[in-house]
């Protein structure tokens, strides 16, 4: 039994489906079928139950399936150790990003990270908060970018930069004649987002709601809200980063009377043995967002 097998168990079980888990791992779907085949001859149980429709694990599966998700953990805990001591700032760094900040930050990020940290091979992966924080406990992320405070001994986090919210608004609404526009007021025709996601909770927090907002809509991405905005459907908040996009919609935007915005964080776990390649990482972000909560309110009148 290696590792490499147990990686392929792992991906079938996720995936449930050879062609799929075979392109997950890298290689043909005639190695992993037959790889597959020796794993379950080699512990002498079936693995999956296979038919022309569909492939799932079977409950001996099930019950394996635990201690080889450790031993696959443990194994790549082994090797990010090994990497660090040979250089903490070279290598491949997951790294996790919310949904509402990624297609914002990572354009503005992604060039003076290569410039600062050449070594470091920066993998991206989107996914909402809960997602996030599950890989990251998993070891299948090395951080994760994020707005709202982790829970657990287990985490560490350190604040990166501050967001404000914006008001984005159609250009013939009530409220785009003024200078600044109240919480409660964008509450009464405020669309937001589907549940999962924390820009949702967080504007049902800054109008003062308990989760009775708007209307049927719930979006499931940033961009669809701004869409519905820009054609009229109701009014919106946004954070900061994602100014620029709605205003090339032809939305207004506004500075909300409160200033209500969130904390852009790093996350990693606590005992990562690649803790100085987070906080070079985060250090580059918050260098470039430096200030970036001025200029995106200046910019909105």
């Amino acid at each position: 039994m290696n590792l490499r097998d147990l990686r392929y168990l792992l991906a079938m079980v996720e995936h449930e489906h050879f062609g799929q888990a075979a392109r997950a791992c890298g290689v043909s779907q005639p190695t992993l079928s037959v790889q597959i085949r020796k794993l379950e001859e080699l512990v002498g149980v079936a693995l999956f139950e296979r038919s022309s429709k569909a492939v799932a694990p079977t409950s001996a599966c099930l019950q394996l399936i635990g201690h080889a998700r450790t031993a696959v953990t443990a194994a790549e805990a082994i090797l990010a150790t090994a990497r660090t001591l040979r250089d903490p700032l070279a290598g491949r760094f997951r790294v996790g990003i919310i949904p509402t900040l990624a297609p914002y930050l990572l354009p503005l990020v992604f060039a003076p990270l290569r410039e600062a940290l050449p070594a470091l091979e920066l993998e991206p992966w989107e996914d909402q908060t809960t997602a996030l924080l599950e890989r990251l406990r998993s070891h299948e992320l090395d951080a994760a970018l994020l707005a709202t405070e982790v829970d657990g001994p287990d985490l560490m986090s350190q604040p990166l930069f501050d967001e404000p919210f914006l008001a984005a608004l159609p250009p013939d609404h009530p409220l785009a004649g003024l200078d600044t526009v109240t919480e409660t007021d964008l509450a009464k025709d405020i669309l937001v987002l589907a549940d999962g996601h924390c820009l949702r909770d967080q504007t049902l927090a800054a109008c003062g709601s308990n989760g009775a907002l708007g209307g049927p809509l719930r979006a499931a991405s940033l961009p669809t809200l701004l869409n519905m905005v820009a054609a009229g459907y109701g009014t919106t908040l946004i954070p900061g980063l994602a100014a620029g996009a709605a205003q090339d919609a032809g939305i207004v935007l506004r500075p909300l009377a409160e200033q209500a915005g969130r904390t852009v964080r790093i996350a990693w776990r606590a005992n990562y043995p690649g803790r100085p390649a987070v906080e070079a990482v985060g250090e580059v972000i918050a260098q470039r967002l430096r200030g970036f909560a001025r200029g995106a309110v200046a910019g909105t009148i």
